[in-house]
């Protein structure tokens, strides 16, 4: 029987159609975790090889579950494959109501929809389904499912790589396009800091105030101005950087009336890069900044604000060579489809940046995911089922 014709698309349409309408927004994954249990049951995979490990435990915010594990034995000799994708959605999926359109998946236009990542949910146990089905020969497989990937790849980086029975190669579904395939993703550096100004009505006597506002201000404007605002240049090296979130005290709005010289500002930020090194040198470059805005701006008496800068890695960059294993298996999968794959390079991050480090060579392809983070974002039905069609080619063909 052909892949092709193994795959039932139906039975892994309306899956998809179910795990969609399951809320499971980062760190909230337990529903969802439990719906892709059940099916993997339904769909023949015993209870004993389900399993959640610990992750949640280690993972520095709140995290209802761990990361889901499902170990299939191999019906052939072969080098273990890992297949992964993420369990959680991002919060404007919260109370998504999916529907058939056509050949899409859409949400009622009030929230996103969720295909990311439900459609890589829905593509692995489709994969457990067909294999199992059809008694399709495989090496041995493990499939995960990670939490909080949204959130910052909290999942994937705090698993244990013993957990993944030895997996040689991985193939992680989060994406577009099937014949996209994801060899590599820049890493990410996450700041942030703390200024304390200090209060003065700023009508009677704002020299005598220190504004935190201000401070934030010169600051941002001198990273724009060097260039390490935005797309970041330098010589050879490139990168990205942005500062996202302001906010006062314990999360509430900065400063307390337009009459007061504002006295505390958060601010955190991130840098992106293919180069670790260059990536922590655009963070550098934004201490500097602050430290050069925090001299400039003082008060009456010479008094300046107190800053607190702190960063730490967020990811790993990784980028795999065309001519690695898993890259060759990728590509000789997808044309036996019948497709032309290409490789491209990732400006985001994925899990397939920690998988990677934690040694598993990971190419990330497409489920049919489009829009994504917006309320219009859409799942492409022949896409999808593209995908469940790669992962079976991916498991069975032989190296």
């Amino acid at each position: 029987m052909s892949i092709t014709a193994s795959v039932d698309v139906k039975a892994a349409e309306d899956r998809l159609m179910k795990f969609l309408s399951v809320e499971g927004i980062t760190g909230q994954e337990a529903a969802i975790a439990a719906a892709v249990s059940e099916d993997l049951q339904r769909v023949g995979v015993p209870a004993s090889s389900i399993r959640f490990d610990d992750a949640n435990a280690r993972i520095p915010l709140p995290t209802q579950t761990g990361n889901l594990l499902v170990d299939l034995p191999g019906t052939r000799p072969g080098p273990r494959l890992l297949f992964a994708t993420h369990l959680d959605t991002v919060p404007l999926c919260a109370g998504a109501t999916p529907k058939r359109e056509g050949d899409r998946i859409v949400s009622d236009g009030t929230t996103g929809l969720g295909g990311d990542n439900r459609t890589g949910c829905a593509v692995l146990v489709t994969l457990a389904e067909t294999l199992l089905k059809h008694a399709l020969p495989h090496p041995p497989i493990t499939l995960l499912f990670t939490v909080r990937e949204e959130s910052g790849l909290h999942g994937a980086r705090e698993l244990d790589p013993a957990d993944l029975g030895g997996a040689e190669m991985c193939f992680n579904v989060d994406g577009k396009l099937v014949t996209e395939l994801i060899i590599g993703a820049v890493g990410q550096e996450n700041w942030e800091v703390e200024i304390h100004g200090k209060a003065a009505h700023a009508g009677v006597a704002p020299e005598q105030g220190i504004s935190a506002t201000l401070v934030a201000a010169v600051a941002l404007t001198e990273a724009y101005r060097s260039g390490w605002f935005g797309k970041v240049v330098k010589q050879d090296a490139t990168g990205t950087s942005n500062s996202g979130v302001f906010s006062g005290k314990d999360g509430k709005q900065a400063g307390d009336a337009t009459n007061v010289v504002t006295d505390y500002v958060h601010i955190k930020g991130e840098a992106r890069s293919e180069d670790a090194t260059f990536a922590a040198a655009i963070t550098e470059a934004y201490r500097d900044m602050f430290a050069k805005a925090q001299a400039e701006i003082t008060d009456a008496g010479g008094g300046t604000a107190e800053v607190e800068f702190s960063h730490q890695a967020a990811y790993p960059p990784f980028r795999l060579k065309k001519d690695a294993p898993v890259v060759k298996h990728a590509m000789a999968a997808a044309e036996s489809l019948g497709l032309s794959p290409t490789t491209i390079f990732s400006n985001g991050g994925l899990d397939a940046n920690w998988l990677d480090k934690h040694g598993v060579p990971t190419v990330t392809i497409g489920g049919g995911q489009y829009e994504i983070h917006t309320i219009k974002e859409y799942v492409d039905l022949a896409e999808f089922a593209l995908a469940c069609r790669l992962a079976v080619a991916l498991a069975t063909l032989e190296p």
